[in-house]
């Protein structure tokens, strides 16, 4: 009776077999991680996407210059803007990163991204995948770092989410069988899963954490769950002085609002929708998702974003100049870090910890009421001179 409809979803399956035989092939090719210290110039790329993207990314990358302007003068670090990822363009090119903007994005060692706009079903756009996926995808960023740390509550997370398989590696090429079923698809790779515990691993024996917590829901989702979660435990026996213990990632959402519980956990390890689920959950806790800066990590390139979306409402209202920067300037932070300005980024860290605290000089509300992104960074690049001058004192 359906046997047209089989043939045809069997066709698409196979192929999709055949990519991602090959994607793993790849990952088995690729060489250590890039040894910034190495460079002779190190160029960092500002693509502010849309939205509210270019307001926050932009106003983000001046904090950066402000930062970096000796590294800049002396031909050390090279900014450069990469546009194209505005949904319009995307769209008109059909494809999630247009061909010349993902060249250009290669030509660089990190990449500071504002919010992309993702086209979903009903909204009128065409059926393109994620720029965020597909950039991970591309460029091979298969780790994505998040951090939340409130030290009054006890609250010191780190989060390593695979970041190119799960649901979301083929994300747009599910399956219509027929008018009433549709099929997606979840992708686990031994190679992929491998790498991003033994990087989780790392992190934690580096900075002294004494727990790694594998989060999936292998009692129900028993193939590509537990794939993960064999893989990951077997990668922890590497690591004799750390605890590593299992948890479903439904259970996990409950217990870390349970204040008793949710300090025993430090390093988290776990697939691409369950990540990107609980560590917005995570945010909220230390202010919400406008908070917190993403790390997006690869062997050559690195990618560093907030993880909240484009906003596109604000856009429409007129309200992007007051949109908040802090997430953008969290991951830039973390962009510092990574590639080896340790204390710059945590330089940066302390002034927001200041400005995001002190409610007195400037609120954020994302309206007239508050004050605009410019003003917010200005503020920030005081708070640095403030603690710049007060540490040479010192």
């Amino acid at each position: 009776m359906y046997e047209k409809q089989i043939a045809k979803a069997v066709e698409s399956y196979e192929s999709l077999l055949r990519a991602q035989l090959e994607r793993n092939d790849r990952i088995k090719e690729a060489k250590e991680f890039t040894d910034y210290n190495k460079l002779d110039k190190i160029v960092i790329g500002v693509c502010g996407g849309d939205g509210i993207g270019p307001v926050i990314t932009a106003e983000s990358a001046r904090v950066l210059k402000f930062m970096l302007k000796d590294e800049v003068k002396n031909g050390r670090i090279e900014f450069r803007n990469i546009d194209g990822l505005t949904i319009e363009n995307r769209t008109a090119h059909m494809q999630a990163i247009p061909d010349d903007v993902l060249s250009e994005l290669k030509q660089c060692d990190v990449i500071l991204k504002g919010p992309t706009t993702t086209p979903q079903a009903g909204d009128g756009l065409p059926n393109i995948e994620s720029a965020n996926v597909a950039m991970r995808k591309a460029l091979d960023l298969f780790a994505n770092v998040r951090p939340v740390r409130i030290p009054d509550e006890g609250i010191d997370w780190t989060f390593f989410r695979e970041n190119t398989e799960g649901a979301y590696a083929v994300g747009s090429c599910g399956v219509n069988v027929t008018d009433e079923l549709a099929l997606d698809f979840v992708v686990t790779t031994t190679e992929g899963t491998e790498r991003i515990a033994r990087l989780a691993y790392n992190y934690a024996r580096a900075n002294k954490k004494d727990r790694v917590s594998i989060i999936q829901k292998a009692n129900v989702i028993k193939t590509t769950d537990g794939k993960f979660l064999s893989i990951c435990r077997k990668i922890g026996e590497e690591y004799p002085e750390i605890t590593t213990d299992e948890w479903y990632i439904d259970i996990t959402t409950a217990k870390l609002i349970d204040p008793k519980r949710r300090k025993d956990f430090k390093v988290f390890v776990l697939p691409n929708l369950y990540g990107d689920i609980i560590t917005d959950e995570a945010a909220e806790f230390q202010g919400g998702v406008g908070t917190a800066g993403s790390a997006n990590i690869g062997k050559k390139y690195a990618m560093f974003e907030a993880i909240h979306g484009s906003a596109p409402r604000m856009v429409k209202e007129g309200r992007a100049k007051y949109a908040d920067p802090c997430s953008m300037l969290r991951a830039s932070a973390m962009l510092l870090s990574h590639i080896g300005f340790t204390e710059k980024s945590e330089l940066l860290d302390k002034a927001l910890d200041i400005c995001m605290q002190n409610q007195k000089k400037y609120v954020i509300t994302g309206r007239d009421d508050g004050c605009t992104c410019e003003q917010f960074g200005n503020y920030v690049m005081e708070t640095l001179s403030a603690l710049t001058e007060s540490e040479t004192q010192i």
